[in-house]
């Protein structure tokens, strides 16, 4: 799934042809691979310049994208709080031009550091600490503002400017099939697929601002009954899958995320069916659907991992990104010889699957995935359960 490769399937079946994606982050090297042959097409929101348009042609705008300052603070932060801290960028994306534009306009003195890394992958570095700011399009940074709460995005760097997409200049029928479907398409398709990835938070956070129930007396939800009823069958302490449900859907039974997923416990549809859930909306289907699932998942797990406590965690994970990435970091702990009964040691190597050295591993099935959402994800059900477990008796 992805915003470029929704679109690039959908021009794909325009053309009759299928596509090949071939997956760089480079900039500077996504122009060589157009150059030399290797690919027929850039399919990254670039923003057109003088220096680019002399060697390539660009297609009609697919939309436009601001710039913005990205650090981890508690309140929105200012130009002047950076002083002369370094500020990481993409290579080869316009940022460090832009940042040059601010830096001379009010007279301030932070360095500019160039870096190899996606965007979202310095956003990631943000918020572990390792770097202190960096610079996105505005699209990617709100996307990932739902995922790290205390996430700054305040402070513009450029105003809004359009993007394309770009194609050899030998290319001139590719061009023109690909500016007729984006005639064709920006009005629903495309606009659809922007809102659907980049306006539609991707998880729970905005739901409330509190991780407890408002709700009086020994409760936390007005599922309380059905949930007891459901973490029964599942031999889990109720409260634990009803931190798992919230984190999931904040208990709103008509929560439908970015993906797809619906109902409580937020359910593919896929795994509706899978699971016999034909309304998820209705809290008891979906709960029963989710337990189903969750039980399949224990099943799965339970001889690689007997010790019951470890296992929820390995459980959890594989719900919130897929059990293939799970078990991938888990021969990847195997291969390294460390403890594929301990979660850590498993979680550890999880939150290497964005990183190309461990994707790419002959070990590795499932590919890519940005395994350290899921390695918080674990973290924050467990944190919730254990208020939970503090706040409401058995």
């Amino acid at each position: 799934m992805g915003y470029e490769f929704e679109l690039l399937r959908d021009l794909g079946k325009r053309l009759e042809v299928q596509v090949e994606f071939v997956v760089v982050s480079d900039i500077d090297q996504a122009f060589e691979f157009l150059d030399e042959g290797k690919v027929d097409l850039i399919a990254m929101n670039l923003e057109q310049n003088q220096e680019r348009s002399e060697l390539v042609h660009f297609t009609q705008s697919l939309g436009s994208m601001s710039t913005v300052l990205v650090g981890m603070s508690a309140k929105p932060s200012s130009w002047a709080e950076i002083g002369s801290d370094s500020i990481f960028v993409r290579k080869g994306t316009v940022y460090e031009s832009q940042l040059e534009k601010v830096r001379d306009s009010l007279d301030l003195d932070f360095v500019i550091v160039e870096s190899p890394e996606h965007e979202e992958t310095l956003i990631d570095m943000v918020s572990d600490g390792e770097i202190k700011w960096t610079v996105a399009d505005k699209n990617i940074a709100q996307a990932n503002k739902t995922y790290y709460e205390g996430l700054d995005i305040s402070n513009l760097v450029a105003q809004e400017g359009s993007v394309a997409w770009a194609v050899r200049q030998n290319s001139p029928n590719l061009l023109q099939e690909i500016d007729s479907w984006i005639v064709d398409k920006k009005k629903r398709f495309i606009s659809d697929l922007y809102t659907k990835y980049f306006l539609t938070p991707k998880n729970s956070f905005y739901r409330t601002n509190s991780p407890y129930s408002s709700l009086g007396g020994n409760r936390i939800s007005v599922y309380d009954e059905i949930i007891k009823e459901s973490a029964q069958e599942l031999g889990w302490d109720w409260r634990l899958l009803a931190a798992l449900v919230y984190k999931e859907s904040g208990f709103d039974t008509t929560a439908l995320s970015y993906a797809g997923a619906e109902g409580l416990l937020q359910l593919m549809p896929v795994t509706l069916e899978r699971f016999g859930v034909s309304n998820p909306n209705d809290p008891i289907q979906s709960l029963r659907g989710g337990v189903k699932y969750l039980k399949y998942l224990d099943n799965f797990w339970i001889e690689r991992v007997p010790e019951t406590n470890e296992r929820v965690k390995f459980v959890l994970a594989s719900y919130n990104i897929g059990q293939g990435h799970v078990e991938d970091a888990w021969r990847l702990t195997l291969k390294y010889g460390k403890n594929t009964q301990t979660w850590s040691e498993v979680a550890f190597y999880l939150s290497l699957k964005s990183d190309p050295e461990y994707y790419r591993d002959p070990v590795v099935k499932s590919g890519f995935a940005k395994g350290h959402i899921a390695v918080n994800y674990v973290r924050d059900v467990l944190g919730l359960f254990k208020s939970y477990k503090t706040l409401v008796n058995p």
